[in-house]
């Protein structure tokens, strides 16, 4: 029974109205990466040719997967979940902006499900030349490097790592107020995050750069500094020899979000509150829930 309705929701037809919102995200998308054959060169099996359709409005030349292809990897999200500025978002967004206008370097730390990346995927839509990536542990130095330049609209098939390096280095010299964002970055292997010290080498007063990541990478900088490892003092460096630390999500930025979400009974809030431990995904999770509830009483 799962495995048939299952079926069924990916069988559903998309509505003109979803089309449009996919297409609107794709300009803006574009928009960020420079040109349609950039952001169409950071996209698998979407052509130029693709991207100049849908741009134009021929909504109905091509199928609905074709539009779900792009929204993941464009990161469009369906506008049924309201986000909220919350406390850390806030002072996420007030970072970035400060890194990006005044090329800093920075580093700043978060509980899992804080909102961390929710407010880079929201600063990386509204900004232009900000490159931001979701790292990844099983990333070596090459699909590091690849990742970084598809993100960047650059097609480095083919390329050794030293050439792609130089390719990331000429790309962000090229453009006005880059900013660099590796979010997650705990999950990057030392022989990865080296690459942050050539980056910042080269790019020192250019281009902005924040690593973003839970306490585990303060963690792992500062042991990495006692026993005197490769490349930690210059890490630790030039991020200031600072980790800035988010608050955590208060109770009345839960009830926000309650209320900006359609849960609005006091007693549902606060158990909400209660229940989430300040993890975000978890009061999504329960505002989801309790949604659904009410469409089935």
């Amino acid at each position: 029974m799962v495995l048939k309705i299952y079926k069924h929701l990916k069988q559903e037809t998309m509505t003109t109205q979803e089309k449009q919102q996919i297409k609107e995200a794709l300009a803006g998308y574009c928009q960020r990466i420079g040109t349609q054959e950039k952001a169409a060169n950071t996209l698998k099996n979407v052509s130029v040719a693709t991207v100049s359709r849908i741009l134009k409005g021929e909504l109905n030349a091509f199928k609905d997967e074709m539009f779900r292809n792009i929204a993941n990897q464009i990161g469009f999200k369906s506008k049924n979940w309201v986000i909220v500025e919350t406390t850390d978002f806030k002072i996420m967004t007030s970072i970035l902006g400060d890194a990006q206008e005044n090329a800093l370097v920075m580093a700043i730390t978060g509980e899992a499900g804080s909102g961390k990346s929710k407010a880079i995927e929201a600063y990386t839509e509204s900004h232009a030349n900000v490159f931001a990536l979701s790292c990844s542990e099983y990333w070596n130095r090459k699909l590091f490097l690849q990742a970084l330049l598809r993100t960047m609209g650059i097609d480095a098939s083919g390329e050794t790592v030293g050439d792609m390096v130089a390719e990331v280095i000429k790309a962000l010299k090229r453009a006005e107020s880059p900013m660099l964002i590796l979010d997650e970055a705990d999950k990057l292997s030392d022989q990865v995050l080296y690459f942050f010290i050539t980056i910042y080498n080269e790019l020192e007063d250019h281009c902005g750069i924040l690593l973003a990541a839970t306490d585990h990478l303060e963690k792992r900088i500062k042991r990495g500094l006692r026993l005197n490892k490769k490349g930690y003092k210059e890490i630790y460096s030039r991020i200031g020899r600072k980790f800035i630390k988010l608050n955590g999500s208060t109770k009345n930025d839960i009830k926000e979000i309650c209320i900006a979400n359609g849960v609005t009974d006091p007693a549902t809030i606060r158990n909400i509150q209660d229940d989430s431990e300040g993890d975000l995904r978890r009061v999504r999770r329960r505002v989801h829930a309790e949604n659904r509830k009410k469409i089935n009483e």
